[in-house]
């Protein structure tokens, strides 16, 4: 009885696990290895970009923005933010930052509080904060997310773009990742559609590049120790650039 009772408990773990590891990798591309003369040398995995089925386990949530005001100004100093967040449970302890706010291309910083304060000098700033899942994946649905002009002491307003920007969730700039570590590269496409307004992202990691036309998290796997510079630009489907200021996000990682 207790063999049986074993057996059982067994194969119920390896079905948990073999459901577990059966994500499905979609539009995978691998970048082939040059072939190495050196008759010593340790051969290396390929290099792959792909990504996933994602599921967005909130879908009706809504983050509201009601300070700063668009293009309101301020002293130097400490800058009031105020948000008010429904259908999410931001206030049942969900691990890790629940909101995320991103100043001007910089990493987003989180926050456990929808009401704070940040201490800005003098520029114009553009803000977007968002909601992230459990883990830390940014919520993309419409109302997960808002953006906001302001200005700080004596300067003037972005001009005017209608265009559609990105927002990078994940990585931070000067990130560090394991050898066999799997990057994940979180992005948000802001005052767009991907599909109705014709647009696709061309993401590179020094020379490997990859393009994708959703919004949904990539994968990179196999990146070889280094120094990376990930670049992520937002273009018409046609080839031609965007000219907002946030068509284009340039971070810093490595791989160690």
């Amino acid at each position: 009885m207790k063999n049986s009772i074993f057996h059982l408990v067994l194969i119920s773990v390896i079905f948990s696990f073999a459901c577990e590891s059966s994500r499905e990798k979609k539009e995978e591309m691998v970048i082939l290895s040059e072939p190495n003369t050196d008759s010593v040398a340790v051969e290396r995995p390929e290099i792959s970009f792909y990504i996933y089925d994602e599921e967005n386990d909130y879908p009706d949530a809504v983050i509201e923005m009601y300070s700063p005001l668009g293009n309101q100004k301020f002293r130097p100093g400490k800058v009031p933010f105020e948000y008010n967040i429904k259908n999410y449970p931001f206030e049942s302890g969900m691990a890790g930052f629940q909101l995320k706010m991103i100043l001007n291309a910089g990493d987003p910083v989180g926050y456990n509080s929808p009401i704070f304060q940040r201490e800005l000098n003098e520029g114009t700033y553009r803000a977007v904060a968002y909601l992230v899942d459990g883990e830390g994946l940014a919520l993309k649905e419409f109302g997960n997310f808002v953006d906001r002009d302001f200005m700080v002491g004596d300067t003037r307003p972005f001009p005017y773009q209608a265009e559609p920007y990105l927002a990078l969730n994940l990585p931070a700039n000067n990130t560090f990742f394991k050898e066999d570590e799997e990057v994940t590269i979180d992005f948000l496409l802001v005052g767009g559609d991907i599909d109705l307004d014709r647009l696709k992202v061309q993401i590179s990691l020094n020379e490997f590049r990859y393009e994708i036309q959703e919004v949904t998290p990539v994968r990179v796997a196999n990146l070889p120790k280094g120094e990376y510079l990930l670049t992520l630009n937002l273009v018409r489907r046609d080839g031609k650039e965007l000219d907002g200021p946030f068509s284009s996000i340039k971070k810093t990682i490595f791989v160690e």
